[in-house]
């Protein structure tokens, strides 16, 4: 990082909700940043309704004990979930610059410095964001495939859009925001569930830019159990859907970005549209070849179109190859991703749906277990959509029968929708049986 003569004021955010199994881990590796003791300030924003706020009372007192201020702020309920959070303590702060970091997260040592220093380079920088290493990336196969799509993201595009100009995000941990970008976007608002993505957006298009990190990684930790990956996934389809209906008019409204930048924007923020697209295949495909309302002719022209699916396998394989030496090995969770992706198209259509709807939900997080608490009251049980992932895994296998005489070039793709809702399906059912145990 560039020299500093006087580093400014910094704080770091940690908001936090139910987190007993993570948040002494979190707060040592907060105590362990090399900064400026005079210059920082922790804000601990706790809405737990668990044991998570005697620890973190308990926790803090040797590190204030130690000379670091550190505040653990309580609100009288949840307003706004996490954006709530972070503008309620945001309102007392007097700082340059704010560091947020969500409780599965574990900063290095030098990571104010690195990203602080950053900043200060460009007066016209409202934000950095860092990559995100995984923890646990190794724990079973859910975590296998979650490394390798984020990868994708933090390794390839979020560099691609950096360089080439386009509109970045703040992933919501792992970035540093200065105060008056945050203030001069409209602060936090708790109208989606992406609140980082509206942050984001709304700074761009007053003229903030976004910085991208990638030599400063923060691990974190995935989720090992496939309920908490769809709620996750769930709430980024709904949020990510509510900020494009939010912003989309001011991005084609914006005089600062050109033609590409808005087209871009538009194609990011629409980034879980596809999987609207998905559910349609999967519910018309076997319905059009068993009436022969599929002309045959047709699927030539269309199986063309499967060259462009090459791409987004070649930048997950990139992103491997670019950040460690056993790439292959990594890559095999390649084709479990491929199924899981199309597995979860039912969850997130329905979230998709509940967006366009104008419904709002509230935001639910993500457990985290760490190594002590995968058998916890924190798990999840099975969604109500397990029904229709078995109805619609029984379709596409009627599906790939039929087409076997009519279009046996459908085959493999019924076959793939197939596996998916089968997967997700017994995946589900055995975690329903590992609750019940």
């Amino acid at each position: 990082p560039p020299a500093v003569a006087c580093w400014p004021r910094v704080a770091v955010q940690l908001p936090i909700y139910n987190e007993r199994y993570v948040v002494t881990r979190l707060l040592n590796a907060v105590a362990a940043l090399n900064y400026p003791r005079d210059r920082l300030v922790v804000q601990v924003l706790d809405d737990s309704t668990d044991e998570t706020t005697a620890i973190v009372a308990t926790q803090i007192a040797p590190l204030r004990a130690a000379g670091l201020d550190i505040r653990h702020v309580r609100r009288p309920d949840r307003a706004g979930f996490k954006a709530g959070a972070l503008a309620h303590g945001l309102r007392e702060l007097d700082v340059a610059f704010v560091a947020i970091f969500d409780a599965d997260f574990i900063p290095p040592p030098d990571f104010l410095r690195c990203t602080v220093a950053h900043l200060l380079t460009n007066p016209q920088m409202g934000v950095v964001q860092t990559r995100w290493g995984h923890l646990n990336s190794g724990d079973n196969l859910l975590t296998a495939v979650q490394t390798l799509a984020l990868d994708g993201h933090f390794v390839v595009e979020q560099p691609a859009r950096q360089r080439a100009g386009w509109l970045l995000n703040f992933s919501g941990s792992g970035g540093v925001w200065r105060t008056c970008a945050i203030k001069a976007a409209g602060g936090w608002q708790a109208d989606t569930l992406t609140e980082d993505l509206d942050l984001s957006y709304r700074a761009q298009l007053a003229g903030w830019q976004i910085g991208y990190l990638p030599d400063v990684v923060v691990p974190g930790e995935l989720p090992t159990q496939l309920a908490a990956y769809k709620q996750q996934q769930a709430r980024w389809a709904q949020g990510g859907t509510q900020c494009l209906l939010k912003l989309a008019g001011p991005v084609w409204r914006c005089p600062r970005l050109t033609l590409p930048q808005r087209i871009m924007a538009t194609l990011h923020l629409s980034q879980y549209l596809p999987h609207l697209l998905i559910m349609l295949l999967v519910l018309l495909t076997p319905l059009l070849l068993a009436t022969g309302a599929l002309p045959r002719l047709a699927l030539g022209p269309l199986g063309a179109l499967g060259i462009l699916g090459v791409g987004p396998p070649l930048l997950l394989i990139t992103a491997q190859a670019v950040t460690t030496p056993h790439w292959l090995p990594r890559s095999l969770a390649l084709p479990a991703l491929i199924v899981l992706a199309t597995g979860l198209a039912l969850s997130n259509t329905r979230a998709i749906l509940s967006a366009l709807a104008g419904q709002r939900t509230a935001f639910r997080r993500t457990p985290k277990f760490a190594q002590g608490g995968r058998v916890s009251g924190y798990r999840l049980p099975a969604d109500t959509l397990i029904v229709w992932e078995l109805v619609l895994c029984g379709y596409a296998l009627w599906g790939a029968l039929t087409a076997l005489t009519v279009a046996p070039a459908l085959v493999p793709l019924l076959a793939l929708h197939c596996a998916a809702f089968g997967l997700v399906l017994l995946w589900d059912l055995r975690e329903l049986w590992e609750l019940r145990r």
